[in-house]
């Protein structure tokens, strides 16, 4: 399967696509041309899942050469992008101002969108991207250094000709992060209403899972129970587990970082103790059992034993879908915390033990957990009546005196 394709800057492609069938992307697209500089021969190739995809990829070449693009330039990851050209993109920025944007662009560009050719990134990428950021709880002066240094890199390939539009110029993302906010506010609302609601969610996603991978539905189930962080989940070692008081001690949490994933410390910075219930003990006994006898072996991992994050959990359990349709569309991965700091708070729990479970720096993020529900609003104003008819009753005269001689 073979054909060549002439461009109009001069650059003759020559594109074919092979089919290996031993290969896990067994439809290779490949694109050569002779540099019209150096005059050597060069190739570029990807792998795919079927022919169509191939024929999509080798189109999309074409139309790039015909804009003035080679192939590797066209076909160039956002991180081998911005890496190439960060001096560029940021030049005339002050000092004090780099060290954000440059954190940005390792801690949150790369691991969400570095992978990425350049030509690919749309409006519709970018505005989940940032979503996702948010809901990570990233503050929001983060968030808007993040997008900065996003949108710098972005405009340089539109002066590089790489893409005509800028795609990182994301409105209206303030009042997603507002929309957040509103929603800490009143944590119950983010809840699900019971533990069977619960336990549904997790065997939908383990269905919905390629192979209907069971660890997903545990790491749910866990982070719910415990009020933890996805990342958090993902840190958690068996040697953090005691089974004797059924305590998990929550050490570290795994977060993106250059190159992929890394384990650091809690986002308070401190280490705390939160109960694991008796609804999650078999479960966790038998991870503990399937993991051996070394402490250090994490806890929960991915099907092939990788870290987990809450964007990893979101694409292999395909979660957007299922909490959909299970009529949660509004569920998100971090909410799992939501849910369980807010049954916490409904079974009594005390404010000062709450906030240590929930590992919070200040008290009045815990207080918003403590909003009563209809039940307990409704309760409270019978009791109230109650009080106040006593005070309304009229008092019984004391007996009188008899005197006697």
């Amino acid at each position: 399967m073979a054909d060549r394709t002439v461009v109009p800057v001069g650059v003759r492609l020559s594109t074919d696509v092979e089919y290996r069938p031993d290969r896990p992307a067994p439809y290779r697209a490949r694109v050569r041309w002779t540099d019209p500089t150096t005059k050597r021969r060069q190739s570029l190739s990807e792998g795919k899942d079927n022919e169509e995809e191939a024929q999509e990829w080798l189109q999309r070449i074409i139309e790039a050469a015909q804009a003035g693009l080679t192939p590797s330039l066209a076909t160039m990851k956002l991180a081998e992008y911005g890496e190439a050209n960060m001096d560029l993109a940021l030049r005339g920025l002050e000092l004090k101002t780099l060290d954000p944007y440059l954190s940005g662009w390792r801690m949150r560009v790369v691991p969400a969108l570095g992978h990425l050719a350049v030509r690919m990134i749309t409006n519709g990428v970018v505005d989940r991207t940032v979503q996702n950021w948010i809901a990570d709880e990233h503050s929001r002066s983060t968030v808007k250094n993040t997008i900065a240094v996003l949108v710098r890199v972005m405009e340089q390939a539109v002066r590089d000709g790489i893409i005509k539009v800028n795609p990182a110029r994301v409105t209206g993302w303030q009042k997603l992060y507002k929309q957040a906010e509103d929603e800490l506010l009143d944590p119950r609302a983010l809840a699900l209403p019971n533990w069977e609601t619960l336990a549904q969610l997790a065997e939908a996603l383990v269905a919905a899972s390629h192979d209907q991978y069971r660890g997903w539905g545990d790491v749910v189930l866990f982070a719910a129970s415990t009020a933890a962080r996805i990342g958090e989940v993902s840190g958690c070692r068996v040697g953090d587990i005691d089974t004797n008081q059924w305590i998990w001690t929550v050490r570290r949490q795994t977060t993106p970082a250059p190159g992929g994933l890394t384990d650091k410390g809690t986002k308070g910075k401190r280490a705390r103790r939160v109960p694991i219930i008796e609804e999650v003990r078999p479960l966790v006994a038998q991870r503990i059992l399937s993991a051996g006898p070394d402490p250090d072996s994490r806890l929960f991992t991915g099907p092939r034993g990788g870290r987990i994050s809450t964007a990893v959990l979101r694409d292999a359990t395909h979660w957007d879908d299922v909490v959909t349709k299970l009529g949660y569309e509004h569920l998100r991965r971090h909410d799992l915390r939501h849910e369980g700091l807010t049954w916490f708070a409904d079974a009594g729990v005390q404010i000062h033990v709450l906030r240590r479970i929930a590992g919070h720096g200040s008290l009045m993020t815990t207080q918003r957990y403590l909003h009563p529900d209809v039940h307990k609003i409704t309760a409270a104003g019978t009791a109230l009546s109650a009080h106040l008819s006593v005070l309304r009753a009229p008092r019984s005269l004391p007996s009188p005196i008899v005197m006697t001689r």
